[in-house]
């Protein structure tokens, strides 16, 4: 629940804020309102940021020299990290 739950504590605050006329003694839901869009917004903030990281690493692939001694070849094979294990 990453960007999803910020966009939620928007909306709610934002309902919360602007939406809602009850009156409770001692007790302001306008500003309850207020923090939770405020949350939300670092919540979201903080959202895009993991997902801008978690995108930036990359395995570099890994390379397999195979020499041939009969034939005086070498074979070279290039595997990515997402690649199934050869058996």
């Amino acid at each position: 629940m990453t960007i999803a739950g910020g966009i939620i504590l928007i909306m709610l605050g934002a309902i919360l804020t602007w939406a809602v006329e009850f009156d409770i003694a001692g007790f302001d839901i306008n500003v309850v309102g207020v923090i939770l869009m405020l949350g939300g917004l670092v919540w979201l903030l903080f959202a895009l940021y993991r997902l801008r990281v978690a995108r930036r690493v990359v395995q570099p692939p890994t390379t397999t020299v195979i020499e041939d001694p009969v034939t005086q070849r070498r074979v070279y094979e290039e595997r990515h990290y997402d690649d199934p294990p050869v058996v």
